[in-house]
């Protein structure tokens, strides 16, 4: 039996997508918490517990996208296709969101408002754009002849625009957790009393991608609901509620690293459960990795480059994050 190199590489591509998720996720959702903390130095901490990092972080979704256009060309080029609109806005608001973070603390005090908006701006769209483009590619595209049969605007549909909002709660929680755990004092306390009204808002649009999934699409259904994978599935929802109440006592306790931890393995559970619902699609309804897949020479070659680069990313990315462990204090500054 041979290796099947297009689940070694769908498996790469899942891993780069979660390191994408949850490194950047914490960052831009600082910027989507900027509106809840008005006070000019907390702010200017918030951005310097993930200054020394936040522009290593989108290493993993060049690498996730560049292994899409090697490893599985066809579905690179119907998402391409399909998602034109929501992944430009997306680098639009990534550009505009990594401009706006480095000119804030070189801007004089009558600017720093407006770049501290468009750091918002930035965070806000990129995150909801990303958002859409999950919801989109869980409803699926026609593809006829290998080539997207939609329109341009299918992904303006209410799933995908509500899968953003709830894209920009799950990054606002992650960012709020990570805060939790690199700071002190009043900004602890402040990120700590917003964690249980962002908590419940996130399990409520759990719920509803969860009940509209399976009720939009009889495929997932019978993945989910038909025995014995009920059976084996359900652990996923039980283990989102557990951590769900973990977390509330963490906070309530006033834990510093538990209420994170907890926060990436709910965004885990749900990248779980998005896999569970389209596998082994990589274009929901009918494209599987195999149907997608480049040439087996083609993804050896690559894989050889790949078992080099990942290592590297990994090593720097735990060197960066070790050195600047800890936290940050009101005095402290990266520019």
């Amino acid at each position: 039996m041979g290796i099947d190199l297009s689940i070694i590489w769908f498996t790469i591509i899942v891993f780069s997508t979660l390191m994408y998720i949850v490194m950047d996720g914490f960052d831009l959702g600082i910027g989507i918490l900027f509106p809840f903390n008005k006070d000019a130095v907390e702010r200017d901490m918030m951005v310097n517990t993930v200054a020394p990092v936040w522009d290593g972080n989108e290493t993993w979704l060049v690498l996730g996208g560049a292994a899409l256009y090697g490893a599985f060309p066809l579905a690179y080029a119907v998402i391409a296709d399909a998602l034109a609109i929501p992944l430009t806005v997306m680098l639009f608001g990534l550009i505009f969101r990594g401009v706006a973070f480095e000119f804030r603390f070189k801007a004089t005090v009558s600017h720093r408002a407006f770049w501290d908006k468009s750091f918002i701006f930035g965070s806000v769209v990129a995150t909801f754009s990303q958002g859409v483009a999950v919801g989109a590619i869980l409803n699926g595209f026609p593809v006829v002849n290998r080539t997207f049969a939609g329109s341009a605007l299918d992904w303006l549909a209410p799933f995908p625009l509500f899968c953003g909002v709830g894209l920009v709660l799950a990054y606002a929680l992650l960012g709020a957790t990570w805060l939790i755990m690199k700071t002190d004092n009043a900004l602890h306390q402040k990120m700590s009393k917003l964690v249980p009204p962002l908590l419940l808002a996130l399990l409520a649009a759990i719920a509803v991608i969860s009940i509209w999934t399976p009720l939009s699409h009889a495929s997932i259904a019978h993945r989910w609901f038909t025995l014995p994978n009920l059976f084996w599935f359900l652990p996923v929802p039980a283990l989102v509620v557990l951590c769900a109440w973990g977390l509330l006592k963490a906070v309530k306790r006033h834990a510093h690293y538990t209420p994170f931890l907890l926060t990436l393995a709910l965004i885990f559970l749900g990248f779980t459960g998005l896999g569970i619902s389209i596998w082994p699609n990589i274009i929901p309804p009918s494209i599987s990795i195999w149907d997608a897949a480049s040439p087996p020479q083609s993804q050896g070659f690559m894989l050889v480059g790949g078992l080099l680069i990942i290592p590297v990313i990994l090593c720097y990315t735990f060197w960066s994050y070790y050195v600047f462990r800890g936290k940050i204090t009101p005095d402290e500054g990266y520019h």
